[in-house]
């Protein structure tokens, strides 16, 4: 990357006021009248039901202004007898769209689990079927192909930054109202109306990626309302999110070392390197070929990056990557390429709104610098160890340094008043690195920690491995935990490396199109 003159950086020094306190936890909430369920009419999940609430948006005046959120139910298919209550689930983001969320995990629960949970699913404030729903600048602001992540230059880095401040400035004239009640507290508090609304005294709760950390927030919130918590790759809390989105550079720089790795291993079927070295070099070949001619005229190197981020979630994209990689560099062909950009990076009407969503709450929930030079700094030295992902980062991540609303404080997690918690985690893990489950572990004293040791993929449960479904299983079934342990409690063993598309399917490879199900719903927007 070309240097950046001083005068841009000390041109770009935002100073905005302090973020505000974080809620405190409010009193009981009011029981609900209940939800109308009917039938969603889902083509893919014909059991799953929906239903609308309406919330306070701000519960600092409850009477007052009221959204709506969209939720869904997939009801126990046991007895009532067997039945142990809600289970609300959430894919994370935040952004993330749970209303379709319920019926993929009511299909992929183990039996008697299912028999025992009404699963409930739910589109957080601004999300999806919610309204409203967030929308800033539409999906013609990701518009392919879009100029290079990495800035050559000062121009190039003004120009990004540029864009990034007219989102923040749309979101604002679009949402005046809405953002200031963009917070992990106030979905929490809309997750807590949801379990009133159902007539729950306890909810039981599973989350995903930024729902572990919606999950603890409830938790914090409303400790004597949780009846069970799981929690599957795990936000570190006291890193959210500037420092959060840092962490993650770093893990997917070795995600993707992974995925050329494993491109190395099986060059007889790619012929792109025999060595990840040498597949790391092939791929910024490609990167510099697609700027001066994007495949399809749509993936240049930006959407290229976008597209094979989907290998730092699940090793199972990996057979789908490499194909696409080695056809383009063996002979040219771009259709793979362009196919993969349309199923992982492109983002559509429904990605824009998970996108504003993200922005939003991650925004608000917590401070932000606002004065360019950190950022610059941050990106110019992140580069230099972590290339695939920290410019990309810094972009997805930079209408927080012009948000209109200043960020929070963060809620403090402690863990005070909760029931046993049961924590999954993959080692590798990108999105959510190893060290928030740690930290997270360390602050709930009533948690066990399972590990994927040696796995790098985001979401382990409900996604082929067994050992880790049967922690969950008897966890939800009767409260079972492993035993308290120095370190992880548990340890199991990842699923088996894929094989490329051409080799005969196993039931490894069943276990991998199976977790590439449940990415769809837990990568970013």
């Amino acid at each position: 990357m070309g240097a950046v003159s001083a005068a841009l950086v000390a041109g770009l020094a935002i100073l905005v006021p302090a973020g505000a306190a974080a809620p405190r936890p409010e009193a009981a909430a009011p029981q609900g009248k209940g939800l109308d369920f009917r039938s969603c009419n889902d083509p893919t999940y014909k059991a799953l039901e929906c239903a609308k609430l309406r919330v306070p948006l701000d519960y600092r005046r409850p009477a007052g202004k009221k959204i709506t959120l969209a939720v869904s139910r997939v009801k126990a298919s046991g007895t009532p007898a067997q039945r142990q209550g809600a289970l609300l689930v959430n894919p994370g983001g935040p952004g993330g769209s749970g209303l379709t969320f319920a019926g993929f995990i009511a299909d992929n629960l183990p039996p008697e689990i299912a028999a025992s949970y009404d699963v409930i699913g739910f589109d957080p404030r601004g999300v999806g079927r919610s309204t409203p729903a967030l929308s800033c600048l539409g999906p013609n602001y990701f518009k392919p192909p879009r100029a290079d992540y990495v800035p050559a230059d000062a121009d190039e880095e003004r120009a990004w930054i540029e864009r990034a401040s007219s989102y923040a400035k749309a979101c604002a004239e679009n949402h005046s109202a809405m953002l200031p009640h963009m917070t992990t507290v106030n979905a929490a508090r809309d997750m807590d109306r949801i379990r009133a609304a159902l007539g729950e005294r306890k909810t039981n709760y599973f989350g995903y990626s930024y729902g572990t950390y919606l999950g603890a927030v409830y938790g914090e919130l409303f400790p004597k309302r949780v009846r069970r918590l799981v929690l599957d790759s795990i936000v570190d809390p006291n890193d959210v999110w500037y420092q959060a989105n840092i962490n993650q550079n770093y893990a997917f720089e070795a995600r993707i070392k992974d995925f050329f790795g494993w491109v190395a291993q099986h060059d007889d079927a790619y012929h792109l390197g025999t060595s990840a070295a040498q597949v790391e070099d092939t791929y910024y070949s490609m990167r510099d070929k697609l700027e001066a001619q994007p495949a399809g005229d749509k993936v240049g190197p930006s959407e290229l990056d976008d597209t094979f981020l989907i290998g730092g979630y699940t090793d199972a994209a990996w057979p789908i990557l490499a194909d696409a990689f080695s056809a383009y560099q063996g002979s040219g062909q771009t259709n793979g390429l362009v196919e993969a950009y349309d199923s992982f990076g492109a983002i559509d009407e429904a990605g824009e709104n998970g996108y504003a969503n993200y922005v939003a709450v991650e925004c608000r929930d917590a401070p932000w610098p606002r004065n360019w030079v950190r950022w610059h700094l941050d990106a110019t030295r992140g580069h230099l160890q972590a290339p695939f992902l920290t410019w990309n980062n810094t972009w997805y991540n930079a209408p927080c340094a012009f948000w209109p609303v200043p960020g929070g404080k963060p809620t403090e997690i402690t863990g005070s008043g909760l029931p046993p918690v049961l924590l999954l985690q993959a080692t590798k893990d990108a999105a959510t690195p190893y060290g928030g489950a740690q930290t997270m572990h360390r602050l709930l004293d009533s948690s066990r920690l399972v590990v994927e040791d040696g796995g790098g993929n985001h979401g382990i449960s409900l996604a082929g491995n067994e050992c880790v479904d049967g922690h969950l299983a008897r966890y939800l079934r009767d409260g079972t935990l492993p035993a308290d342990r120095l370190g992880p409690d548990a340890t199991c063993e990842p699923l088996p490396a894929p094989t490329p598309q051409g080799a005969q399917r196993t039931a490894a490879s069943l276990g991998s199109q199976q977790h590439l199900d449940l990415v769809k719903f837990l990568r970013r927007p």
